[in-house]
């Protein structure tokens, strides 16, 4: 995971999302077109410390967040998601 040279705005962080398991606990192999939409993911960047915005994540900080939620961006090729912090359910 390399420094990224995007900054987020307001309650808004840069998440690279984490790929879900190729196959299953028995050994059967998910194809592509059955797979769902990740759902976790590492925060990648955060937005400057302020009084107004005082965020509970951090950069490194693995987490769950909505199955829709974010904007999908991509920079040097790799896929990443502009979320609102109320859009992450948890920290694990």
């Amino acid at each position: 995971m390399g420094k990224i040279n995007i900054k987020p705005l307001g309650d808004r962080v840069v998440v690279e999302p984490v790929e879900a398991e190729q196959k299953t606990a028995s050994g059967i192999i998910i194809p592509d077109t059955a797979k769902e939409k990740p759902s976790q993911g590492v925060v990648v960047a955060v937005p400057d410390a302020d009084d107004e915005h005082k965020l509970t994540v951090k950069v490194g900080d693995k987490i769950l967040y909505g199955k829709y939620a974010g904007t999908e961006i991509t920079i040097d090729d790799k896929e990443y998601l502009i979320i609102s912090e109320s859009d992450i359910l948890a920290i694990i």
